[in-house]
Protein backbone atom coordinates (compact mmCIF):
# COMPACT_ATOMS: atom_id res chain seq x y z
CA UNK A 1 0.00 0.00 0.00
CA UNK A 2 1.11 3.59 -0.55
CA UNK A 3 2.53 5.91 2.04
CA UNK A 4 0.80 9.09 3.21
CA UNK A 5 2.89 10.96 0.67
CA UNK A 6 1.62 8.70 -2.07
CA UNK A 7 -1.96 9.31 -0.98
CA UNK A 8 -1.47 13.05 -0.97
CA UNK A 9 -0.03 12.85 -4.47
CA UNK A 10 -2.97 10.76 -5.62
CA UNK A 11 -5.42 13.36 -4.36
CA UNK A 12 -3.73 16.37 -5.91
CA UNK A 13 -2.25 15.34 -9.23
CA UNK A 14 -4.20 16.66 -12.18
CA UNK A 15 -3.66 14.95 -15.49
CA UNK A 16 -5.81 13.55 -18.26
CA UNK A 17 -7.31 10.43 -16.85
CA UNK A 18 -9.96 7.93 -17.69
CA UNK A 19 -13.29 7.22 -16.22
CA UNK A 20 -13.75 4.84 -13.35
CA UNK A 21 -16.83 3.73 -15.22
CA UNK A 22 -14.59 2.53 -18.01
CA UNK A 23 -12.61 0.46 -15.55
CA UNK A 24 -15.87 -1.36 -15.02
CA UNK A 25 -17.29 -1.31 -18.51
CA UNK A 26 -14.37 -1.49 -20.98
CA UNK A 27 -14.03 -5.18 -20.64
CA UNK A 28 -13.07 -6.00 -24.14
CA UNK A 29 -9.79 -4.56 -25.11
CA UNK A 30 -7.47 -5.42 -22.32
CA UNK A 31 2.23 -7.11 -20.62
CA UNK A 32 2.10 -10.77 -20.12
CA UNK A 33 -0.14 -12.53 -17.62
CA UNK A 34 0.56 -12.05 -13.92
CA UNK A 35 0.09 -15.23 -11.88
CA UNK A 36 -2.02 -14.16 -8.93
CA UNK A 37 -1.74 -16.12 -5.71
CA UNK A 38 -5.12 -15.11 -4.33
CA UNK A 39 -8.05 -17.46 -4.84
CA UNK A 40 -11.67 -16.42 -4.99
CA UNK A 41 -12.09 -17.10 -1.27
CA UNK A 42 -9.04 -14.99 -0.50
CA UNK A 43 -10.18 -12.13 -2.71
CA UNK A 44 -12.46 -9.87 -0.62
CA UNK A 45 -14.33 -6.89 -2.08
CA UNK A 46 -12.32 -3.77 -2.86
CA UNK A 47 -12.06 -1.27 -0.02
CA UNK A 48 -10.46 2.14 0.19
CA UNK A 49 -7.33 0.59 1.70
CA UNK A 50 -7.04 -1.92 -1.17
CA UNK A 51 -6.97 0.61 -3.97
CA UNK A 52 -3.66 1.06 -5.81
CA UNK A 53 -2.08 4.48 -5.42
CA UNK A 54 0.98 6.04 -7.06
CA UNK A 55 4.23 5.31 -5.20
CA UNK A 56 6.58 8.17 -4.38
CA UNK A 57 10.16 8.14 -3.14
CA UNK A 58 10.74 8.70 0.56
CA UNK A 59 12.31 12.05 1.48
CA UNK A 60 16.00 12.08 2.41
CA UNK A 61 16.43 11.62 6.17
CA UNK A 62 17.93 14.46 8.23
CA UNK A 63 18.92 14.81 11.86
CA UNK A 64 15.80 16.82 12.71
CA UNK A 65 13.02 16.72 10.16
CA UNK A 66 10.34 18.07 12.48
CA UNK A 67 6.71 16.96 12.47
CA UNK A 68 5.30 15.43 9.28
CA UNK A 69 2.79 17.61 7.47
CA UNK A 70 -0.78 16.39 7.75
CA UNK A 71 -2.32 14.78 4.71
CA UNK A 72 -5.02 17.15 3.45
CA UNK A 73 -8.56 15.93 3.76
CA UNK A 74 -10.06 15.01 0.40
CA UNK A 75 -12.26 17.63 -1.15
CA UNK A 76 -15.92 16.63 -1.26
CA UNK A 77 -17.21 15.34 -4.58
CA UNK A 78 -20.45 16.98 -5.74
CA UNK A 79 -23.40 15.02 -7.06
CA UNK A 80 -24.29 15.05 -10.73
CA UNK A 81 -27.51 16.78 -11.77
CA UNK A 82 -30.44 14.38 -11.84
CA UNK A 83 -30.42 13.63 -15.55
CA UNK A 84 -29.81 10.49 -17.60
CA UNK A 85 -26.68 10.20 -19.72
CA UNK A 86 -25.11 7.91 -22.32
CA UNK A 87 -21.43 6.97 -22.16
CA UNK A 88 -19.79 5.26 -25.13
CA UNK A 89 -17.23 2.61 -24.21
CA UNK A 90 -14.74 1.45 -26.85
CA UNK A 91 -12.28 -1.42 -26.65
CA UNK A 92 -9.45 -0.92 -29.13
CA UNK A 93 -7.74 -3.96 -30.66
CA UNK A 94 -4.42 -2.12 -30.60
CA UNK A 95 -1.51 -4.21 -29.33
CA UNK A 96 0.43 -0.99 -28.81
CA UNK A 97 -1.06 2.20 -27.34
CA UNK A 98 -4.61 3.09 -28.34
CA UNK A 99 -4.13 6.48 -26.71
CA UNK A 100 -1.16 7.29 -28.96
CA UNK A 101 -3.07 6.05 -32.00
CA UNK A 102 -6.03 8.27 -31.14
CA UNK A 103 -3.77 11.27 -30.60
CA UNK A 104 -2.11 10.70 -33.97
CA UNK A 105 -5.47 10.56 -35.77
CA UNK A 106 -6.75 13.65 -33.95
CA UNK A 107 -3.59 15.65 -34.76
CA UNK A 108 -3.09 14.61 -38.38
CA UNK A 109 -6.47 13.44 -39.62
CA UNK A 110 -4.75 10.30 -40.91
CA UNK A 111 -6.02 6.82 -40.13
CA UNK A 112 -3.98 4.33 -38.15
CA UNK A 113 -4.26 0.57 -37.82
CA UNK A 114 -6.53 -0.07 -34.85
CA UNK A 115 -10.23 -0.83 -34.79
CA UNK A 116 -12.93 -1.10 -32.17
CA UNK A 117 -12.95 -4.65 -30.85
CA UNK A 118 -15.99 -3.79 -28.74
CA UNK A 119 -18.50 -0.98 -28.72
CA UNK A 120 -21.01 -0.46 -25.89
CA UNK A 121 -23.44 2.30 -25.01
CA UNK A 122 -23.84 2.55 -21.23
CA UNK A 123 -27.09 4.29 -20.36
CA UNK A 124 -26.96 5.71 -16.83
CA UNK A 125 -30.40 6.79 -15.53
CA UNK A 126 -30.94 9.87 -13.42
CA UNK A 127 -31.09 7.97 -10.11
CA UNK A 128 -27.75 6.20 -10.84
CA UNK A 129 -29.02 2.99 -9.19
CA UNK A 130 -29.12 0.86 -12.33
CA UNK A 131 -27.35 0.59 -15.65
CA UNK A 132 -28.27 -0.52 -19.15
CA UNK A 133 -25.64 -1.75 -21.58
CA UNK A 134 -26.31 -1.89 -25.32
CA UNK A 135 -23.60 -3.81 -27.17
CA UNK A 136 -23.02 -3.17 -30.87
CA UNK A 137 -21.43 -5.93 -32.93
CA UNK A 138 -18.18 -4.69 -34.41
CA UNK A 139 -19.03 -6.10 -37.89
CA UNK A 140 -22.31 -4.16 -38.17
CA UNK A 141 -22.46 -2.44 -41.57
CA UNK A 142 -23.35 1.22 -41.07
CA UNK A 143 -22.97 4.64 -42.63
CA UNK A 144 -19.99 6.40 -41.06
CA UNK A 145 -20.47 10.20 -41.23
CA UNK A 146 -18.28 11.91 -43.84
CA UNK A 147 -16.81 8.57 -44.83
CA UNK A 148 -19.45 6.18 -46.18
CA UNK A 149 -20.55 2.59 -45.69
CA UNK A 150 -18.26 0.38 -43.60
CA UNK A 151 -18.15 -1.88 -40.60
CA UNK A 152 -18.79 0.21 -37.51
CA UNK A 153 -15.43 -0.75 -36.00
CA UNK A 154 -13.68 1.08 -38.86
CA UNK A 155 -14.83 4.44 -37.50
CA UNK A 156 -12.09 4.27 -34.87
CA UNK A 157 -9.42 3.70 -37.49
CA UNK A 158 -10.45 6.51 -39.80
CA UNK A 159 -11.59 9.13 -37.31
CA UNK A 160 -10.74 8.16 -33.73
CA UNK A 161 -13.09 8.17 -30.76
CA UNK A 162 -14.90 11.32 -31.90
CA UNK A 163 -15.96 9.79 -35.22
CA UNK A 164 -16.95 6.56 -33.47
CA UNK A 165 -19.20 8.55 -31.15
CA UNK A 166 -20.72 10.45 -34.08
CA UNK A 167 -21.38 7.16 -35.87
CA UNK A 168 -23.18 5.67 -32.86
CA UNK A 169 -25.16 8.88 -32.36
CA UNK A 170 -26.23 8.83 -36.01
CA UNK A 171 -27.13 5.14 -35.93
CA UNK A 172 -29.28 5.34 -32.78
CA UNK A 173 -30.40 8.96 -32.88
CA UNK A 174 -29.03 9.65 -29.42
CA UNK A 175 -26.57 12.00 -27.74
CA UNK A 176 -23.32 10.64 -26.30
CA UNK A 177 -22.20 12.59 -23.24
CA UNK A 178 -18.71 11.11 -22.99
CA UNK A 179 -16.50 8.51 -24.65
CA UNK A 180 -13.85 6.30 -23.05
CA UNK A 181 -11.46 3.84 -24.70
CA UNK A 182 -9.20 1.08 -23.42
CA UNK A 183 -6.69 -1.15 -25.23
CA UNK A 184 -5.47 -4.72 -24.61
CA UNK A 185 -2.50 -3.69 -22.47
CA UNK A 186 -4.66 -1.39 -20.35
CA UNK A 187 -7.34 -3.98 -19.70
CA UNK A 188 -4.83 -6.52 -18.45
CA UNK A 189 -3.17 -3.97 -16.17
CA UNK A 190 -6.38 -2.61 -14.72
CA UNK A 191 -7.84 -6.06 -14.07
CA UNK A 192 -4.64 -7.18 -12.34
CA UNK A 193 -4.66 -3.94 -10.34
CA UNK A 194 -8.06 -4.91 -8.95
CA UNK A 195 -6.70 -8.27 -7.84
CA UNK A 196 -8.55 -10.12 -10.57
CA UNK A 197 -12.27 -10.71 -10.92
CA UNK A 198 -14.70 -13.57 -10.29
CA UNK A 199 -16.59 -14.43 -13.46
CA UNK A 200 -19.49 -16.90 -13.78
CA UNK A 201 -18.92 -19.10 -16.84
CA UNK A 202 -22.13 -20.59 -18.21
CA UNK A 203 -20.64 -21.91 -21.45
CA UNK A 204 -17.23 -23.54 -20.85
CA UNK A 205 -14.56 -23.25 -23.53
CA UNK A 206 -10.85 -23.12 -24.25
CA UNK A 207 -9.46 -19.88 -25.59
CA UNK A 208 -7.93 -19.84 -29.06
CA UNK A 209 -5.78 -16.84 -28.05
CA UNK A 210 -2.38 -16.51 -26.41
CA UNK A 211 -2.23 -18.97 -23.46
CA UNK A 212 -5.19 -21.15 -24.50
CA UNK A 213 -6.81 -20.61 -21.11
CA UNK A 214 -9.50 -23.15 -20.17
CA UNK A 215 -12.70 -21.68 -18.73
CA UNK A 216 -14.60 -24.20 -16.62
CA UNK A 217 -18.30 -24.14 -15.64
CA UNK A 218 -19.10 -21.99 -12.61
CA UNK A 219 -17.14 -19.18 -10.99
CA UNK A 220 -13.68 -18.61 -12.46
CA UNK A 221 -11.22 -16.22 -10.80
CA UNK A 222 -9.50 -14.45 -13.71
CA UNK A 223 -6.36 -12.35 -13.81
CA UNK A 224 -5.88 -9.73 -16.51
CA UNK A 225 -4.62 -12.09 -19.20
CA UNK A 226 -7.37 -14.65 -18.66
CA UNK A 227 -10.02 -11.89 -18.59
CA UNK A 228 -8.68 -10.58 -21.90
CA UNK A 229 -8.93 -14.02 -23.48
CA UNK A 230 -12.47 -14.39 -22.10
CA UNK A 231 -13.46 -11.06 -23.63
CA UNK A 232 -11.87 -11.67 -27.04
CA UNK A 233 -12.93 -15.24 -27.79
CA UNK A 234 -15.35 -15.94 -30.63
CA UNK A 235 -13.93 -18.87 -32.61
CA UNK A 236 -14.79 -21.36 -29.84
CA UNK A 237 -18.52 -20.63 -30.19
CA UNK A 238 -21.11 -21.70 -32.73
CA UNK A 239 -22.54 -18.18 -32.88
CA UNK A 240 -19.14 -16.50 -32.75
CA UNK A 241 -19.30 -12.80 -32.04
CA UNK A 242 -22.75 -12.97 -30.43
CA UNK A 243 -21.44 -15.19 -27.61
CA UNK A 244 -18.38 -13.02 -27.33
CA UNK A 245 -20.61 -10.00 -26.75
CA UNK A 246 -22.55 -11.92 -24.09
CA UNK A 247 -19.28 -12.81 -22.36
CA UNK A 248 -18.22 -9.17 -22.42
CA UNK A 249 -21.47 -8.26 -20.71
CA UNK A 250 -20.79 -10.89 -18.04
CA UNK A 251 -17.39 -9.28 -17.46
CA UNK A 252 -19.05 -5.91 -16.92
CA UNK A 253 -21.13 -7.33 -14.10
CA UNK A 254 -18.12 -9.05 -12.57
CA UNK A 255 -15.97 -5.91 -12.54
CA UNK A 256 -18.77 -3.76 -11.15
CA UNK A 257 -19.43 -6.36 -8.46
CA UNK A 258 -15.73 -6.24 -7.54
CA UNK A 259 -15.80 -2.47 -7.25
CA UNK A 260 -19.10 -1.90 -5.46
CA UNK A 261 -19.26 -4.80 -3.00
CA UNK A 262 -16.74 -3.21 -0.62
CA UNK A 263 -18.40 0.20 -0.67
CA UNK A 264 -15.34 1.79 -2.27
CA UNK A 265 -17.43 4.23 -4.28
CA UNK A 266 -18.78 5.73 -1.06
CA UNK A 267 -15.26 6.79 -0.07
CA UNK A 268 -14.03 10.05 -1.61
CA UNK A 269 -10.39 9.05 -1.20
CA UNK A 270 -11.03 5.67 -2.82
CA UNK A 271 -12.81 7.23 -5.77
CA UNK A 272 -10.04 9.73 -6.44
CA UNK A 273 -7.40 7.02 -6.06
CA UNK A 274 -9.14 4.68 -8.48
CA UNK A 275 -9.52 7.42 -11.04
CA UNK A 276 -5.83 8.25 -10.69
CA UNK A 277 -4.90 4.60 -11.05
CA UNK A 278 -6.92 4.26 -14.24
CA UNK A 279 -5.34 7.32 -15.79
CA UNK A 280 -2.40 5.46 -17.30
CA UNK A 281 -4.43 3.32 -19.63
CA UNK A 282 -7.56 5.03 -20.89
CA UNK A 283 -8.40 7.58 -23.56
CA UNK A 284 -11.29 9.97 -23.02
CA UNK A 285 -13.00 12.73 -24.96
CA UNK A 286 -11.74 16.29 -24.54
CA UNK A 287 -14.68 17.33 -22.38
CA UNK A 288 -14.02 14.72 -19.71
CA UNK A 289 -11.77 16.39 -17.12
CA UNK A 290 -10.62 14.86 -13.80
CA UNK A 291 -13.35 16.51 -11.74
CA UNK A 292 -16.08 15.22 -14.06
CA UNK A 293 -14.61 11.73 -13.92
CA UNK A 294 -14.65 11.73 -10.13
CA UNK A 295 -18.18 13.12 -10.08
CA UNK A 296 -19.42 10.38 -12.40
CA UNK A 297 -17.68 7.65 -10.40
CA UNK A 298 -19.05 8.96 -7.11
CA UNK A 299 -22.54 9.16 -8.56
CA UNK A 300 -22.49 5.36 -9.07
CA UNK A 301 -21.95 4.62 -5.38
CA UNK A 302 -25.51 3.29 -4.96
CA UNK A 303 -25.47 1.17 -8.10
CA UNK A 304 -27.21 -2.19 -7.68
CA UNK A 305 -25.16 -4.75 -9.61
CA UNK A 306 -28.26 -6.92 -9.91
CA UNK A 307 -30.00 -4.07 -11.75
CA UNK A 308 -27.56 -4.02 -14.66
CA UNK A 309 -29.44 -4.83 -17.85
CA UNK A 310 -27.81 -5.88 -21.10
CA UNK A 311 -28.74 -6.38 -24.73
CA UNK A 312 -27.16 -6.53 -28.17
CA UNK A 313 -28.34 -4.21 -30.92
CA UNK A 314 -30.64 -6.21 -33.26
CA UNK A 315 -29.23 -7.42 -36.57
CA UNK A 316 -30.88 -8.73 -39.74
CA UNK A 317 -28.50 -11.50 -40.73
CA UNK A 318 -25.03 -11.67 -42.21
CA UNK A 319 -23.59 -11.42 -45.70
CA UNK A 320 -20.77 -9.93 -47.72
CA UNK A 321 -20.09 -6.38 -48.85
CA UNK A 322 -17.03 -5.66 -50.97
CA UNK A 323 -15.58 -9.00 -49.97
CA UNK A 324 -16.06 -8.36 -46.26
CA UNK A 325 -18.12 -10.55 -43.95
CA UNK A 326 -20.61 -8.21 -42.28
CA UNK A 327 -23.77 -8.07 -40.18
CA UNK A 328 -26.71 -6.04 -41.46
CA UNK A 329 -28.70 -3.82 -39.09
CA UNK A 330 -32.30 -4.60 -38.22
CA UNK A 331 -33.35 -1.02 -38.81
CA UNK A 332 -36.72 -1.41 -37.11
CA UNK A 333 -35.05 -2.90 -34.04
CA UNK A 334 -32.32 -0.29 -34.07
CA UNK A 335 -34.93 2.48 -34.20
CA UNK A 336 -36.78 0.94 -31.25
CA UNK A 337 -33.61 0.78 -29.17
CA UNK A 338 -32.75 4.38 -30.05
CA UNK A 339 -36.23 5.55 -29.03
CA UNK A 340 -35.99 3.65 -25.74
CA UNK A 341 -32.64 5.28 -25.00
CA UNK A 342 -34.01 8.74 -25.76
CA UNK A 343 -37.18 8.21 -23.73
CA UNK A 344 -35.53 6.60 -20.73
CA UNK A 345 -37.24 3.24 -21.38
CA UNK A 346 -34.17 1.19 -22.26
CA UNK A 347 -34.43 -0.77 -18.99
CA UNK A 348 -37.60 -2.35 -20.42
CA UNK A 349 -35.50 -3.90 -23.19
CA UNK A 350 -32.46 -4.81 -21.10
CA UNK A 351 -34.14 -6.13 -17.96
CA UNK A 352 -31.92 -8.76 -16.26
Amino acid sequence: MSSAGGLALALHRRRWIAALLAVALAVVAVVAAINLTRTGAENPPVTAQDLPLPVTESPTATADVGPSPAVPLPEPIPDLPAAAMNVLVIGSDSRASAREAAAFTAATGESIDHRADTIMVAHIPADRRSLSLVSINRDLWVEIPDYGGAKINAALEVGGIDLTARTVESLLGISIAHTVMLDFHGFRGLTDGLGGIDVPVALPFQSTHDTGHVFTPGINHLDGQAALEFARERYAFVDGDFQRVRNQQVLVRAILARLTAGGALNDVTAVRSLVEFAGCCLTVDKGFDPLQVAVLAYSLRNLDVNAIGTMTLPTAGDGFVAGQSVLFPDYGGVAAVGAALRDGRIAELTAP
